[in-house]
């Protein structure tokens, strides 16, 4: 029998066409069937809800795997990794339809580019027929590209740790968050990792937040010795690490609601914190199981109702403003220390601002 060669999908009030629908995206797994490009395009559809929440008048990279993903592909991370299964799409591709709208964004380095800004659910599906499986949303909306609605807090496992480990720090930053005066909300990052999200209010630039999240960091550290804000891998032990430079302008982590490219399909889920602490693996959430517990209601439906101030997490940087290193690929920033692992440092070549003496 010939194989379809497109299909529609009903998301809100369009039909979206999808291109090879029989195309395998994951392969079957013990515990889950194979899951064809179709079925990736209408989970999409079946979670408008929770994924425009986390998605809506954001500026939106997507990070795309035309042929499905397998074991063992690589997901290209700069233009060394020419030959990779997946690569991150930034500037909006060729052939976008009329009702994708985009917004100008700015990079480190001063470039711009019209990046995706979903409006619509017809916009995520559409993507799912380019073969997008996460969408990475920047933390602010196209109202003001430059000030973030969002506090990110991405808790990652090291060797040594687990993901039981890294929800049972996310309990202990909620808890912290609460005594800040801040509503936090948690999702699996689809691996290993937990995320933690608070809403802001817009008025402070990615600088600042990235500074409120190395203040939150260390004062984590303070209450959980599982904890550690070091940068250098070298430094960080078997704990649980706060990457701050989520923050940073131009870096994104993947969304609510998200596939993540790995075995079985599964999904950054957004919980409530009593089905977090009962969690023992962030993979009993997939792309079957997810859609029936956005039915019974989304963990994070209450997540805009409330924009917290940053001022009592930038009191505590103020008291304690000692720069963290910014990712390889930013500028060099004021303060900021020397790019060079600890280990293989040697002190008489550089100079007091954290600059190389030739």
């Amino acid at each position: 029998m010939a194989k379809t060669t497109e299909a529609y999908v009903q998301a809100g009030d369009r039909e979206v066409r999808v291109s090879s629908p029989e195309r395998v995206i994951y392969e079957a797994t013990d515990t889950t069937p194979e899951v064809t490009k179709l079925m990736v395009s209408q989970y999409f559809a079946d979670v408008e809800e929770g994924l425009m929440r986390a998605l809506r008048d954001r500026p939106t990279a997507m990070e795309r795997w035309p042929s499905g993903w397998r074991e063992g592909m690589k997901l290209a991370t700069g233009p060394q990794d020419k030959d990779a299964d997946g690569f991150y799409q930034k500037r909006v591709p060729r052939g976008a339809p009329d009702y994708l709208e985009t917004v100008r964004i700015t990079f480190p380095s001063g470039r711009t580019a019209e990046e995706m800004c979903p409006t619509e659910i017809a916009v995520p599906v559409w993507a799912a027929h380019m073969g997008t499986l996460t969408f990475h949303p920047w933390p602010v909306r196209r109202t003001d590209v430059d000030r973030p609605d969002e506090l990110r807090i991405d808790l990652d496992p090291q060797p040594g740790t687990d993901f039981r480990d890294a929800a049972e720090v996310a309990l202990v930053a909620r808890d912290l968050f609460a005594d800040l005066g801040m509503t936090a909300y948690a999702k699996t990052s689809g691996n290993r990792g937990v995320h933690v999200f608070v809403r802001i209010e817009p008025r402070w630039e990615f600088v600042d937040v990235r500074h409120a999240a190395i203040a939150f960091g260390r004062a984590l550290e303070e209450r959980d010795d599982r904890v550690t804000t070091a940068w250098w891998k070298e430094e960080r032990g078997e704990r649980i690490f706060v990457d701050f430079n989520q923050n940073t302008r131009d870096r994104t982590m993947a969304s609510a609601w998200s596939l993540r490219p790995l075995p079985g399909a599964p999904v950054s889920m957004p919980l409530t914190w009593e089905e977090l602490a009962d969690l023992d693996s962030p993979r009993a959430w997939t792309l079957f199981t997810a859609p029936d517990r956005l039915a019974e209601g989304d963990a994070w439906a209450t997540i805009d109702d409330t924009a917290h101030s940053l001022e009592p997490l930038l009191e505590r940087w103020e008291a304690y403003p000692v720069e963290l290193n910014y990712p390889p690929d930013h500028p060099k920033m004021p303060g900021e220390p020397p790019r060079v692992q600890p280990s293989k440092k040697v002190a008489e070549h550089w100079d007091a601002e954290g600059n190389r003496i030739e």
